[in-house]
């Protein structure tokens, strides 16, 4: 797939679809446009997702993290994540690895797991132009940050979600070097966090932090 316009991506948010159970949207951001793709994924995926946006560290590792465990063991490095094709709602990717020798392998893949693993190696994340102008959608001025995904689920339904993105993209090669740290945080600053969860609506955000603090308290005594 040499010799095509490559345009990065950085990852927005994800949203759920409260309609259709299980049903999400990773949002990704044309990076330094107005451009925003929404990626319809599964549960799992988005855990595994929102997990590295959170900083969460999970009590054993999921299958990204070993995936992605694995490979840096051998020294195999994911060089980029590129999603090529978009159809009926379906989106298409490749993932290039490079090894120790400089052996470049192109794998298919699901667009949501490949992104999965690039969220963890810092891997970079990119599509067309095509693709950017066919499944892709411009801010709108007067709602920003507001728009509509539409895909399919793992039924082959059609299915429809509305998103509200985050402020600030996050880039896969900053996620992956961030240090989990809600866990380290103190008893206090854990309170200041729930207060805020709740202030947003933000109730199975607030659940979590909610049983970490417990956990904690139960600890010390």
């Amino acid at each position: 797939m040499e010799g095509e316009e490559r345009i990065k991506l950085n990852v927005m948010g994800l949203s759920y679809n409260q309609i259709h159970e299980g049903a999400y949207a990773l949002i990704l951001a044309e990076e330094g446009g107005s451009y925003r793709i929404p990626v319809v994924i599964g549960a799992p995926e988005a855990q595994s997702i929102a997990i590295i946006i959170e900083r969460i560290i999970p009590p054993r590792p999921l299958t990204h993290d070993l995936f992605s465990g694995f490979a840096h063991a051998f020294g195999i490095i994911l060089k980029d994540v590129f999603i090529y094709n978009y159809c009926d709602g379906i989106f298409s990717a490749t993932m290039t690895f490079v090894d120790a020798n400089g052996t470049e392998v192109e794998l298919d893949s699901r667009t949501s797991d490949a992104i999965a693993i690039a969220m963890r190696t810092g891997a970079p994340i990119f599509t067309t132009s095509e693709i950017l102008h066919k499944a892709g959608f411009r801010l709108d001025s007067d709602r920003p940050g507001i728009g509509t995904a539409s895909g399919h689920n793992s039924a082959g339904e059609k299915i429809e979600i509305r998103w509200k993105e985050s402020r600030n993209p996050v880039s896969p090669d900053k996620i992956s070097n961030r240090t989990p740290r809600i866990q380290n945080l103190a008893i206090e600053e854990l309170e200041q966090l729930l207060q805020k969860a709740v202030e947003n609506e933000e109730y199975e955000k607030a659940s979590e932090i909610k049983a970490l603090i417990d956990a904690k308290r139960n600890s010390d005594n």
